[in-house]
């Protein structure tokens, strides 16, 4: 017979997959910490929670890991209670809970109230914006909207986050006042779908308008925008980066794919000539702007003429920042009826080769900044290294800037001018100018 442990009390959050659920992790945290709660993140405590993603196969099987891991623990009697939320647990909780009974409960992820009863806290509705963060003390995602109207084929968010709902804009301004008052400056926007936001609230889209407000917010400095669609874009968001500095040059929108057959069966509701005006509209309106995108490769019936045009394009719009998926065949959604009929090696291969395209583009950009001086902010420091960003990077997908530390002393948190020095695929390195 096992024994109980002899920790006290401590609730620790394992947090899986995608900012949107590092954003709901430091909600949880908020709420248990203003219930008293002994809570911690990724650390050592007796009752564990683990917030899972539910996205892709990948995904989906290290979150299965990290749920056994902890069952295990729980036998052998280093945890007292295992619980499971977020977004795996929400669209497979009947197979979890036969797969894996040891788990003491599972809850979706609109679920937050029962967790929080379940340990043995209430939820506080008067907690705006009040959250423990995870992130550097420099900058917090600040999530504007939940779920997802778009019918696109082969994704399961609509599953498993339900319908678009944002937020009302003076809900988000208090929060992100509550965010500068700790020390933030940078605030990264996100939701399923950043290009509908208000739609549901104020009968249009409004995002350029919370743009307005937010800028207000003293302290913040910098705001980043993450996962817009690109049908239905408000340009007016545009006139607002162009004319608001502290609105980052910088657009995280997620394409998938280029060929017209494509995109037609991802239903994306675009073309690809529609798709590169768009991105040249965007050029224009603010010159110098970073896009990020991401695509999918070996999308079923993707035959090599597919790719070959996906390729060409690539190499045609020459992305500040782009990173590549392998198509993922998820239950439940439109693509499932499709065939699965791109060999595992061919997607992983295609992979590579819009990496390998990716890489040089990236290197050939980051030759042209050496010798120039940008404004960043320092992220942490990693060995001998002082690690920063340029308003075209986001925290862990995007360029770093590196600054040796054995040379030059900079305080984390803080904005310095860095002059460019050298340059590699991924990285910049640099000297306070």
């Amino acid at each position: 017979m096992r024994t109980k442990t002899l920790k006290k009390h401590k609730i620790n959050v394992v947090t899986l997959g995608c900012s949107k659920n590092v954003y709901d992790s430091e909600v949880l945290m908020g709420q248990l910490r203003a219930n008293d709660k002994e809570v911690v993140h990724e650390e050592e405590g007796n009752v564990v929670v683990i917030n899972t993603c539910g996205f892709i196969a990948n995904a989906k099987q290290e979150s299965v890991n990290t749920i056994l891991e902890y069952v295990q623990k729980k036998e052998e009697g280093l945890v007292d209670k295992v619980f499971v939320t977020g977004c795996l647990s929400e669209r497979y909780k009947p197979d979890l809970q036969k797969e894996i009974p040891n788990v003491d409960e599972y809850f979706g992820t609109s679920e937050l109230p029962n967790l929080l009863k379940a340990l043995g806290a209430d939820y506080k509705h008067e907690l705006i914006g009040e959250r423990l963060t995870t992130t550097p003390k420099n900058y917090a995602y600040l999530k504007i909207a939940e779920g997802c109207d778009r019918p696109c084929s082969f994704c399961a968010i609509p599953l498993m986050r339900g319908k678009h709902k944002s937020k009302p804009i003076e809900e988000l301004v208090t929060e992100a006042e509550k965010l500068a008052s700790k020390g933030v400056k940078e605030l990264i926007l996100i939701a399923q779908d950043l290009t509908y936001y208000g739609l549901d609230l104020y009968k249009k889209r409004n995002l350029a308008e919370l743009l307005r407000q937010l800028v207000k917010v003293e302290g913040i400095e910098w705001i980043r925008l993450h996962y817009a669609f690109p049908t239905g874009f408000p340009m007016d968001v545009l006139e607002v980066m162009r004319e608001e500095p502290k609105i980052c040059n910088y657009l995280d929108i997620p394409l998938q794919h280029i060929s017209d057959s494509i995109l037609k069966s991802m239903r994306r509701g675009t073309t690809k000539e529609k798709t590169t005006q768009l991105l040249k509209d965007f050029r224009e309106a603010v010159p110098g702007m970073a896009i990020r995108t991401t695509l999918i490769v070996g999308y079923p019936g993707e035959m090599e003429a597919d790719f070959e045009t996906l390729k060409s394009w690539v190499e045609e719009m020459r992305f500040e920042r782009l990173g590549c998926f392998t198509y993922s065949h998820e239950e439940n959604t439109h693509a499932y009826n499709l065939v699965d009929d791109v060999p595992e090696e061919v997607k992983q291969e295609r992979a590579n080769t819009i990496m390998e395209i990716q890489s040089q583009i990236s290197w050939e950009l980051n030759q042209e900044k050496i010798g120039r001086t940008f404004r960043c902010i320092i992220d942490r420091k990693e060995g001998n290294y002082f690690v920063g960003r340029t308003e075209f990077d986001s925290p862990d997908v995007d360029n770093e800037v590196l600054v040796d530390a054995t040379k030059h002393y900079l305080k984390q948190g803080e904005f310095v001018d860095l002059k460019i020095t050298d340059a590699a695929d991924f990285d910049l390195y640099g000297e306070p100018a």
